[in-house]
């Protein structure tokens, strides 16, 4: 019988959802609700990981103001 060996390393993928409401507190109701997802590494390049957040950012408001019904 042939031995195998070998080596297995993990990590930690930290994932950001970054979600906004925007409130009408005059009618007192959410009128919209948007949500991105950009993975960031706070061991990592902070450089990198503000790019990625601004990139979620824009994701996410790619699609606001939403339009009329």
């Amino acid at each position: 019988m042939e031995s195998v060996s070998g080596t297995a390393t993990s990590s930690t993928i930290n994932v950001g959802t970054l979600v906004v409401g925007m409130y009408d507190p005059a009618a007192k109701q959410l009128v919209w609700i948007g949500a991105a997802t950009k993975t960031v590494d706070p061991g990592k390049n902070q450089e990198k990981n503000r790019k990625n957040l601004d990139k979620a950012t824009q994701k996410l408001l790619k699609d606001f103001p939403p339009t009329r019904k």
